[in-house]
């Protein structure tokens, strides 16, 4: 009798263990509140057992499927409010590539115009136009030279024919007056043999 006394005892003290275990992890759960895992627990921990089945209040299901629906609902609002982000993103994707597409095309070009330089209605490399110019300018200085050449030889040819213009009209002015003094003094002695013969 002492050994079934002591056996009742350990199985009380196991029992009430237990019991106070179940009350534990039972008080975290909550039909009315937590997640639906925590609601479905509850249901299953609460309700009474016959035979091998678990026999559950009506109200608990309505409960736990209007929360069961209400969570789908949520979850549904939810995939549908992640799909049109999804869509809206997508679109604004493509709208950025599109975008993206048409800014490197105007990259592009306005890198070919910065690298090129338009003359005559011709498009040429920047090093192309500056070769031409260099070349016009060293062209336009070398005709530059040039005239300034020729007009500083005409220059002199002009001075030098002034020169001998002017010594030769010395000359003409002195001869001039030589054969008017030689004209004169023919007259003049033409004049005395012409008095002389009267």
């Amino acid at each position: 009798m002492k050994i079934f006394k002591s056996l009742l005892f350990v199985l009380c003290l196991v029992s009430v263990n237990t019991y106070a275990q179940e009350q534990t992890d039972d008080d975290k759960l909550s039909l009315t509140s937590g997640s639906i895992d925590n609601q479905f627990d509850y249901v299953i921990k609460r309700s009474n057992n016959y035979q091998d089945y678990k026999v559950v209040k009506v109200n608990w299901l309505h409960t736990l499927k209007a929360h069961t629906l209400d969570s789908l609902k949520a979850i549904q609002i939810q995939l549908d409010s992640t799909k049109l982000v999804i869509r809206n993103q997508a679109e604004e994707t493509v709208s950025l590539k599109s975008n993206l597409s048409n800014t490197q095309h105007e990259l592009d070009k306005t890198t070919l115009e910065k690298d090129n330089m338009a003359l005559f209605g011709m498009q040429m490399s920047k090093s192309s136009y500056n070769a031409l110019m260099w070349s016009i300018i060293g062209l336009l200085l070398a005709c530059l030279l040039l005239f300034i050449y020729k007009f500083n030889n005409s220059n002199l040819v002009t001075k030098e024919a002034r020169k001998n213009l002017t010594d030769i009209e010395d000359e003409f002015e002195e001869h001039r007056k030589v054969a008017l003094e030689r004209e004169q003094k023919v007259r003049r002695q033409l004049q005395d043999e012409l008095n002389k013969q009267k």
